[in-house]
């Protein structure tokens, strides 16, 4: 991702909820020559259906009802830096041929416009579903699949990758209490790697404010104790509430 970021190459970045993906595209963003430009998000999950359209590509008045105004789209707020569209394997197949028009001819047609204008955007995209498996069974276009996946990154999920609790965990408790030199207990450390995480990354801070503010005493530190392994050892005692 270091790599790529430094240049022009659309980036699809997959892996389950939680794991950071709008983090690394933020990173990507961050290291890449469009750093001075905006960062702008879609999330393709959260725009209802009638209104994607207009939310990515803008509109001009009188283009629907309520339409009193024209309005740019998020891919024209995100000229001259890069467009991040989140759960982009949730865009409606009848739109799909437009993202890959934009992304092609780098030019977009706010909706009741009969004048294309152009664009210049870098496409960062994510997604928590197979998109390889979507696009070969028709339910993503095939075309775009290949179009988004110039660098294809999986990012795996945190119980895949335990060796990476605990560095982020200081991380983050050294932000959130504002001290550099914060460090996680030895016990509590344990009780991190031994823990199973179902919601990843997202799930790991949780734990971390809280801890943060009531310390390892907090009965809702670890939402389920049951995906606290045994490797933990005595520590697992502590979480059998």
């Amino acid at each position: 991702l270091e790599r790529a970021a430094d240049s022009e190459l659309t980036v699809l970045i997959e892996g389950e909820s939680g794991v950071g993906k709008e983090l690394l595209a933020r990173a990507i963003h961050a290291k890449s020559p469009r750093r001075d430009g905006p960062f702008v998000i879609a999330d393709c999950s959260a725009i209802p259906e009638h209104l994607i359209e207009s939310e990515l590509f803008g509109h001009e008045r009188g283009a629907f009802t309520g339409a009193d105004r024209p309005r740019k789209g998020v891919v024209e707020e995100a000229n001259g830096g890069t467009l991040f569209l989140d759960e982009i394997g949730e865009l409606p197949l009848e739109l799909q041929p437009k993202l890959l028009r934009m992304m092609e001819q780098r030019e977009i047609r706010p909706v009741g416009s009969n004048t294309a204008r152009p664009v210049d955007v870098r496409v960062v995209a994510a997604t928590n579903r197979r998109l390889a498996e979507a696009a070969r069974t028709g339910e993503f276009r095939n075309d775009l699949f290949y179009r988004l996946a110039v660098v294809r990154v999986a990012v795996p999920p945190l119980r895949e990758r335990s060796e990476d609790v605990v560095p982020i965990a200081r991380a983050m408790l050294r932000t959130l209490k504002q001290d550099p030199s914060a460090e996680v207990p030895e016990d509590f450390a344990s009780m991190l790697v031994a823990y199973a995480w179902p919601g990843n990354v997202r799930e790991l801070r949780n734990v971390i404010e809280r801890y943060a503010v009531f310390g390892r005493d907090d009965e809702g530190l670890f939402p389920d104790a049951t995906r606290v392994t045994r490797s933990a050892g005595d520590d697992l005692a502590s979480l059998t509430y």
